[in-house]
């Protein structure tokens, strides 16, 4: 029977069948920026291609299947052998599988890499997010594993594999293998010194066994971990394959699976060590030094993860604001509301720059070995990290609120995002220990500090507030006096100055003067949609629309 009571009107239609990559305007300018002419045309059809996968419907039904329908731990078998296996939903697997195929596994070894490959992750992560946890790790273990040649020899053509395969077997059996880590433990957490996992030495050279916990270890159906014990000469980092060459199942006991806030598609697990063959990698006693590098490479994913829930959002709610009408006009076109998505819309283009810009700076460390550019992110990626991850969730709020009540219910995918937004901003470090390492680094490695200053250095003279604001943070950095208390507000100080430097040099300048008066200048309140009225706050919101 058809209903006669309304018909249904000022609704906005669903956003689906979009290029999430053509589409983003901050994006596909920051890729030719940074990719030398010769690649831009491969990645084009490349990005274009995960674009508009990533915003077909398809993608965003497997995205939607994968979080209602969380892993599922299976410990033994119906006759009670221990198995320690979970299962995923199939559509969880379909949206791992194109990034793997997509290349997003595969970032070391091919010119530009790292910007082809940062900008895939942030396009394909705008579908489901949870699957991103092992590829970021799958990606990030590359560096880790070089500093043992013969290691890196056997694992990495699998880590960097277009080829997805599911199931537990022996790694060279496999056309790609994905990897997982494990550093924390229940009585140290992100003091992995104090961890108490020991790896007993065996006859065969660098072959150990451990004995001992992970609390939290993601992706738990890897292939291989690395992850931190106590050897004889200390905390050191070891590969524990999750199945031995002879096709017997390591002792790898799953002992439950984590009740998370969000990230509901992707298993992370309580594991137990007991007897368990581990690989040394690396020399006893370097296991911090050793994993350290797997450890940076993740947290430039956390920022480039939560840029991508932050523009995902941004674009959900300027989609809204085009189509839905009150008070006469399309909410896009009233003043208030233009506020607010201009505000948001210039913190996604802030995290989009400086994410392309850190992964611009790991190729150049890759292609020419330019200690310049590695010492920049000595400094620049702890500080994206911790600021990035902080604005990620009022940002995704933000745009949740400019959908009213519609926002607030699953069925927007808005909530979904919300519950994810916390994420990046705790693992691989939560906000004091991001702070933490960069005053580490202030203080032992003054070329980083060196690198910094040149990059923000480039920008000078363009703008009054940016260049106020290096003053002063010049006059932050020379004062030590209670610098340990002060660590976060000299991180975000650091990272704002280096957003604004970048936007001044290659964004529109209507965006660069916006941001340079809030976030820099201090004509901003505590709350999105304070921007001065002054400014052309039409031109960043009309920059923010999908495009094609």
């Amino acid at each position: 029977m058809a209903a006669t009571t309304h018909t249904v009107s000022n609704q906005a239609p669903p956003l689906v069948g979009y290029d999430v990559y053509g589409g983003d305007r901050a994006l596909t300018e920051g890729v030719e920026r940074h990719l030398a002419p010769e690649l831009l045309e491969q990645a084009r059809q490349e990005l274009g291609e995960l674009g508009r996968a990533a915003g077909s419907a398809q993608a965003q039904e497997w995205g939607a299947q994968a979080n209602e329908n969380p892993p599922k731990l299976r410990t033994h078998d119906r006759y009670g052998h221990r198995i320690d296996e979970v299962e995923f939903h199939p559509a969880y697997h379909r949206v791992l599988g194109k990034a793997v195929t997509a290349g997003l596994t595969d970032a070391w070894g091919r010119p530009g890499g790292h910007v082809r490959r940062a900008a895939g992750f942030f396009v394909w992560s705008q579908a489901e997010a949870g699957h991103a946890c092992p590829v970021s790790m799958t990606h990030a273990a590359v560096p880790a594993l070089r500093v043992d040649p013969d290691l890196a020899a056997e694992w990495e053509p699998r880590l960097t594999s277009h080829v997805y395969e599911v199931g537990l077997r022996p790694a060279a059996e496999k056309g790609g293998v994905l990897f997982g880590m494990g550093m924390t433990e229940k009585q140290g957490g992100s003091d992995v010194r104090a961890n108490t996992t020991a790896a007993k030495p065996l006859d065969g050279a660098g072959e150990y066994l451990l004995t001992g916990h992970k609390w939290f270890c993601s992706a738990p159906m890897s292939d291989g971990f690395l992850v931190l014990g106590q050897a004889p000469g200390g905390l050191s980092c070891f590969l524990v394959p999750r199945v031995l060459a002879d096709g017997t199942r390591n002792v790898f006991a799953i002992q439950r699976l984590k009740d998370k806030l969000g990230n509901k598609s992707n298993a992370s697990a309580e594991v137990e060590f007991d007897g368990t063959w581990a690989r040394l990698v690396g020399e006893e006693g370097r296991g911090v030094r050793t994993i350290i590098e797997m450890v940076a490479a993740t947290r430039l994913d956390c920022v480039i993860g939560s840029a991508a829930l932050v523009r995902q959002a941004l674009t959900q709610a300027v989609h809204h604001a085009e189509h839905r009408s009150a008070f006469g006009a399309k909410l896009i076109d009233q003043p208030l509301m233009r506020n607010v998505l201009a505000d948001l819309a210039l913190e996604s283009e802030a995290a989009t720059v400086l994410m392309l810009r850190l992964a611009a700076a790991y190729d150049a460390v890759q292609d020419s070995g330019d200690e310049q550019e590695r010492a920049f992110l000595r400094l620049a990626v702890p500080a994206a990290k911790y600021w990035v991850t902080k604005r990620c969730t009022p940002a995704v709020v933000e745009a949740l609120e400019c959908l009213g009540g519609n926002g607030y219910v699953e069925e927007s995918g808005l909530p979904r995002l919300l519950r994810e937004s916390p994420l990046n901003s705790i693992w691989e470090g939560s906000g004091n220990v991001q702070a933490l390492d960069v005053l580490r680094a202030l203080q032992r490695e003054p070329q980083a500090l060196d690198a910094f200053l040149r990059e923000i250095g480039r920008a000078r003279g363009a703008d009054h507030r940016l260049d106020a604001a290096i003053k002063d943070l010049l006059t932050e950095l020379a004062d030590l006096t209670g610098l340990e208390a002060r660590a976060r507000r000299v991180v975000e100080r650091m990272a704002l100055v280096l957003q604004g430097s970048l936007l001044v040099r290659w964004a529109p300048p209507q965006v660069a003067d916006a941001f340079c008066a809030s976030r820099l200048g201090g004509d901003w309140g505590a709350a999105f949609g304070t921007l001065p009225h002054t400014l052309d706050l039409g031109a960043v919101v009309e920059r923010a629309r999908i495009t094609g």
